[in-house]
């Protein structure tokens, strides 16, 4: 061990060796967090501590994997293998699962997730006559996520005077009814959602000392990592586990805090000291990932901010290019600069489409992109898009798995008690629901005991359904007796379900064959590499991928491609060229942010990780105009532009002329693959609107002098920026219909069309 120390700097050293007491590490971008975080734990078990005693906790299952395996080649698998490393949700249900009784579940409970979660309040809603356009799944499952996040239980919403209010005010006065209704029918169906796994792990430390302190007494070293995107419900387990001990090491960077609106609690790491006032104070400053002017210009942005733990990140890679910042005329117009920046580069450059990213504010932003990639040839992936569990082919053979652990799972009965088709319609189903309700018992004990069925179902059904019921309890059996993989593919091929995807030649129905075939492979990779603690069984392979996150679930083949994400998509990546777009005032920031300082500060933080994921150059890019809801408004570029510092900066050309030619260059640009790639003049009315954001970094200010609104009518002629002179024809409220003389008629938002009156 003491030869790989040498491999650590001094600050990441003094972060490894004194892993006694609390310690704070923060850990700024590019800094080497997870080297860290490894090798403390190697020296720990080095030093004699015993690896079931160190809890590690991560946000993603491929980080804790890719930790276990570097510590397993440090000091050994067997020790690494032994270690309760994962995420919050994959320990905490390991622990619940040895627990359950505790809390009135069965041990073999099922994990809803999002879909399943879903689906059960689409039933609740319906039952309950309730509009989905104002319950809206999504917005209620939200809700009730953010309820159990802090740790508010049915009972406590539905007491709440204040929660009551809020909820009238928002048209949904029955939300206390249906989060009961929902929590009411998870704990019948044997299952808990996502959210649950943490809440329940409360309520299970809260009425339970003695199980509390059986693991305070086992963890007697907890480590947390990303610590600035954990949650109340999960701030409170930590200090619970640790309160004996205090062994308690929080890894993360307040500077890259962006998940408040999953929950993520900045205060956490911002108080740490408070909780823990003997803590020892670790800051890695040093970015291994970045160029220096890089690293410059995201200091220069985050400084801006009040909140924070005072840091200053440097590097000692190459000074570096500077950041350009591309103006387009318009939001079609961006696309085809980033689409042309990015052909130009890959031959430059000698990179590979792999390294290169867009990050958008918003999924919306993405179709322009996708457009221009397109025209060019250019591959691309969209990042966070259908998930391979998501697809119907594997959630139905994932639901018959959960059928087969817990028949009491209602969301898995209904999906494949037809399925492959068996002849028992909707009608059917909906009856043995009403029956199941009517008796407060579940689906599956109606058809379970078909003389409680004979009333209200013709013998034909009965037979079927009496027929089903077998075929599940056959599987059942087996639970015990066979691994996952065995057990699996003699339910796909008894089923008839490979027979009917094989059987479907059409290109959808072979993509479909060859994931369920991906899946079988997986379910085979699963009993031969398992970690330590979980059997080979199904049911605990299906609580391992029910549990993967968007992260673990990422498709090798797509790895040589342009990536498109979400910039809260893109924390915890890097490449070698990153292109933020749409760095427009109320589109980032957004618009919801910029009268909230605290939102607000969160957006800085957001821009931060953008500029961060680079490791040699970026491109910041806005339109002059964009379309909003069908009509064009003009927009102004972002205040995090002008808070950069300017010698970091290099300043826009003009937008190209329509259509713009195909070898658009930018200023100072040294890497010109021919004497034809000219740069352009640098545009005079942008560094203009760059100081008045110096001087009023309001979202609304009007950089251009425009007309009163009062003063244009039907018939005042008009000048805009973009369409030449026009003339007035209708005025629907805020909107105007203009009939320009080189364009024909455009409906505009006077109140970002900045239009100037023609005398």
């Amino acid at each position: 061990m003491k030869d790989l120390l040498k491999e650590l700097n001094n600050e990441q050293r003094e972060a490894v060796v004194n892993f006694k007491g609390p310690a704070l590490i923060i850990a700024g971008a590019g800094s080497g967090k997870t080297r860290v975080l490894t090798y403390r734990i190697a020296h720990m078990l080095s030093e004699g501590v015993h690896p079931a005693s160190v809890l590690a906790l991560t946000f993603t299952n491929k980080a804790a994997a890719e930790m276990k395996s570097r510590i397993g080649s440090l000091v050994g698998p067997e020790a690494a293998r032994k270690l309760w490393m994962g995420t919050f949700h994959s320990i905490f249900a390991r622990i619940l699962r040895l627990e359950a009784p505790a809390l009135s579940y069965p041990s073999d409970y099922t994990i809803y997730d999002t879909t399943d979660s879903k689906n059960l309040l689409k039933t609740i809603m319906k039952e309950m006559n309730l509009d989905e356009k104002i319950y809206k799944p999504s917005e209620v499952l939200g809700r009730i996520s953010s309820a159990k996040n802090n740790l508010v239980t049915p009972e406590a919403y539905a007491a709440s005077t204040e929660i009551a209010t809020r909820d009238s005010n928002n048209r949904r006065p029955m939300m206390a009814v249906i989060y009961s209704r929902y929590a009411s029918r998870c704990k019948k169906a044997g299952a808990m959602d996502f959210d649950d796994l943490l809440l329940n792990t409360n309520i299970l430390f809260r009425d339970h000392p003695a199980i509390l302190e059986k693991y305070q007494a086992a963890f007697k070293y907890i480590l947390v990592d990303e610590y600035q995107d954990t949650n109340y419900s999960q701030y409170l387990i930590i200090r619970k586990l640790a309160q004996n001990h205090s062994n308690v090491c929080v890894v993360g960077d307040d500077a890259q805090s962006i998940y408040s609106f999953r929950g993520a609690r900045i205060e956490n790491i911002l108080n740490f000291k408070r909780d823990y006032p003997e803590v020892s104070l670790h800051k890695l400053e040093r970015n291994y990932r970045s160029t220096q002017n890089i690293v410059n210009a995201a200091n220069s942005i985050i400084a801006n901010n009040k909140e924070q733990i005072q840091k200053k990140v440097f590097s000692e890679k190459q000074e570096g290019e500077k950041i350009r910042v591309i103006e387009a005329r318009a939001d079609n117009e961006e696309g085809f600069l980033i689409a042309n920046l990015i052909k130009d580069l890959l031959f430059a450059r000698q990179y590979q489409y792999k390294d290169f990213a867009i990050l958008y504010r918003t999924n919306a932003q993405s179709r322009i992109f996708e457009e221009s990639l397109r025209k060019l040839n250019i591959p691309y992936k969209i990042y966070g898009g259908v998930s391979f569990f998501q697809r119907k082919e594997i959630k139905d053979i994932l639901a018959y798995f959960k059928l087969v652990v817990n028949p009491a799972d209602e969301e898995a009965f209904k999906r494949v008690i037809n399925y492959p088709l068996r002849g028992i319609g909707k009608t059917s189903i909906q009856k043995i629901e009403e029956l199941a309700a009517a008796s407060n018992t579940t689906m599956w004990n109606v058809i379970e005991n078909p003389a409680s069925m004979q009333a209200f179902f013709n013998n034909g059904v009965i037979a079927k359904t009496t027929a089903f019921a077998s075929l599940i309890k056959d599987f059942r059996g087996k639970l015990e007796e066979m691994e996952a993989f065995d057990l699996a593919y003699s339910m796909v091929t008894s089923l008839g379900i490979l027979k009917e995807l094989r059987e479907d030649k059409t290109p959808e129905g072979i993509s479909r064959y060859d994931n369920v075939e991906a899946l079988l492979n997986g379910i085979r990779e699963f009993t031969e590499t398992r970690e330590e603690g979980d059997g080979p069984g199904l049911p605990n392979y299906l609580q391992t991928v029910t549990l993967l996150t968007d992260a673990d679930t990422e498709k090798a083949e797509d790895h040589n491609k342009v990536t498109l994400m979400t910039i809260h998509a893109a924390k915890g990546l890097e490449f070698k060229h990153v292109c933020i777009v749409g760095v427009e005032e109320e589109l980032f920031p957004s618009h919801m942010s910029v009268t909230n300082p605290k939102d607000l500060e969160e957006e800085r933080r957001l821009f931060y990780v953008a500029l961060t994921r680079a490791e040699d150059s970026i491109s910041l890019s806005f339109a002059n105009s964009r379309y909003k809801w069908g009509l064009l408004g003009n927009c102004n570029p972002s205040r995090f532009i002008s808070e950069i510092s300017e010698e970091y900066l290099e300043f826009p050309m003009s937008a190209a002329p329509s259509p713009p030619p195909k070898s658009t260059r930018y200023i100072n640009d040294n890497t010109k693959p021919s004497a034809t790639l000219e740069p352009k003049p640098a545009n005079t009315g942008y560094l203009r609107e760059r100081k008045l954001l110096r001087v009023n970094n309001n979202a609304n200010a009007n950089t251009s002098p425009s007309a009163d609104l009062s003063d244009i009518h039907i018939g005042t002629n008009v000048e805009h920026s973009r369409f030449g002179v026009g003339e007035v024809t209708a005025l629907e409220g805020d909107k105007a219909t203009v009939d320009f003389t080189n364009h024909g008629k455009k409906q505009l938002l006077l109140k970002f069309a900045k239009l100037k009156i023609v005398n």
